[in-house]
């Protein structure tokens, strides 16, 4: 069963081909026999998995059954979860146990799911490659030696790894598109204010946006029928109406205009990338889209901008752990300074040190002008940008990542060439647009990721181009050698 689709568990669900708590056991038998090669996990709950899969097999023998009743997924460690360790992959929160539910796991507790458990990740999310955890890295499923890509890439190769069928992501500067590439999965950015951010610990404010990782867009509109809508408990979340994402994934695509921008067409690019995703582009030629070039001419002051906006934002955010209220606290501190000091100074991991005292620089009397402020002036140019191409094109096409998957420990001693991994989907979070990765192809056995970029609140235009190649092709059944 670990080979089926959200889409096609739920239809075994209703056809009574095994029970909620039967799959869950499953599925929790298969982690405890294989993420040792993984580390995509950080907690599993075992418990709290069986107690869901048997309210929603009663929930179903009483005929009150939904669309995701019984269904297994695992949540990113950076979702708040009543009763279970939330540590966003940091020794500042290891002992943390979250009080309450982020209102992303409500809902899913609401619609029936079951939590597998909660997955590996990025140190507060920051990073590109899950090595900053400090519970160590997570693996790609497709080589072991070589990273799934981060921050959110614990539930990228759980995914991959078929140890859950769908995980929920955060993305802040691709931190769920990048992994998906690297991982060979689907994974969806929505329009910034499409899904609650309470509960979901705060790396960026104005960047973060949860969503959903899965095998298929099918599995993921699914998901985000569920994720999406308005909440009152998050100022920045929208209040507007959530379709149904399922309803359009049929749609022809005859007519689509498809814009290809130059500036995601480097001559550093991979060219085994650059191909793959040529070809993906022909396979939408012969779906019935037609093909553009526009021009994005600010991307290349994406990474300098975004490298001051969420670094300064994360200095803000992170000033709450400070050993005194909860998470981490030093042992004997002499006074109050010493507490601060060593709490976060043992608390913190390196790369997380490093992003708060750039944005506590760049926040300072006296560099705000030139920095901070600079870099959102450029971030309105980069979000104009994409309002001028997505006038000509219905959606904007180009590779995820400018390489595949590399090998564990290649970037961690250079920060920028690592930075510069996410220089495709950085500028999205900026514009605070939607965009989807999904396989298109593979190199050197590994996967390669196509991203559709939509206008906002255009999620439902994207899951239906993603779904209608994912009809033509079969990429996102490809599996890693052995699973």
């Amino acid at each position: 069963m670990f080979d089926k689709t959200l889409a096609e568990l739920a239809q075994g669900l209703e056809n009574g081909d095994f029970s909620s708590v039967e799959l869950t056991q499953a599925y929790l038998d298969r982690i405890k026999a294989e993420d040792g090669k993984y580390n995509s996990y950080i907690t599993v709950t075992d418990e709290l998995a069986l107690e869901q899969a048997n309210a929603a097999d009663a929930t179903r023998a009483a005929g009150n059954a939904g669309a995701f009743t019984g269904l297994p997924i695992a949540h990113k460690d950076i979702f708040c979860t009543e009763g279970v360790r939330t540590s966003c992959a940091s020794k500042m929160l290891d002992n943390f146990i979250s009080p309450y539910n982020a209102t992303v796991v409500n809902k899913f507790n609401a619609a029936g799911a079951v939590t597998l458990g909660k997955t590996n990740m990025d140190e507060f999310a920051m990073g590109s490659s899950n090595e900053s955890s400090f519970y160590g890295p997570a693996r790609n499923p497709w080589d072991t030696d070589c990273v799934p890509g981060g921050s959110s890439g614990g539930s990228a190769a759980a995914v991959a790894a078929l140890l859950a069928p769908a995980a929920t992501g955060t993305d802040t500067g691709g931190s769920i598109r990048q992994p998906a590439a690297l991982c060979g999965i689907t994974g969806l950015k929505p329009t910034y204010g499409r899904v609650s951010r309470f509960g979901m610990i705060a790396f960026a404010s104005s960047l973060d946006q949860g969503g959903p990782m899965t095998r298929t867009a099918e599995d993921a509109a699914m998901m985000l029928n569920v994720m999406a809508g308005f909440d009152p408990n998050d100022s920045t979340c929208m209040q507007k109406d959530v379709p149904d994402y399922t309803a359009d994934l049929s749609k022809p695509l005859a007519g689509l205009k498809i814009g290809l921008p130059k500036e995601f067409f480097p001559d550093d690019l991979s060219p085994a990338i650059a191909q793959q995703v040529q070809a993906a582009i022909k396979e939408y030629e012969a779906l019935g889209a037609t093909v553009k070039e526009v021009s994005l001419p600010n991307t290349g002051l994406a990474i300098p901008a975004y490298y001051i906006i969420a670094p300064s934002e994360a200095s803000s955010n992170l000033s709450r752990f400070d050993g005194v209220r909860y998470g981490y606290r030093c042992e004997s501190p002499v006074d109050l300074e010493d507490l601060y000091k060593r709490s976060r100074g043992e608390g913190f991991g390196p790369e997380v040190k490093r992003r708060i005292m750039v944005g506590a620089y760049a926040l300072s009397e006296g560099f705000y002008d030139a920095y901070y402020k600079k870099a959102q002036q450029i971030r309105r140019l980069i979000k104009q940008d994409y309002v001028n191409a997505l006038n000509e094109v219905d959606v904007i096409m180009g590779p995820t990542t400018p390489h595949p998957a590399f090998k564990l420990g290649e970037k961690t001693s250079d920060p920028v060439a690592m930075y510069m991994e996410d220089i495709f989907t950085i500028s999205l979070n900026l514009a605070g647009m939607p965009g989807i990765s999904i396989p298109c192809g593979q190199t050197e056995g590994l996967p390669v990721g196509l991203q559709i970029i939509g206008n906002y609140f255009a999620e439902q235009k994207l899951l239906n181009v993603a779904h209608q190649f994912q009809q033509a092709t079969d990429w996102h059944k490809q599996a890693p050698q052995g699973i």
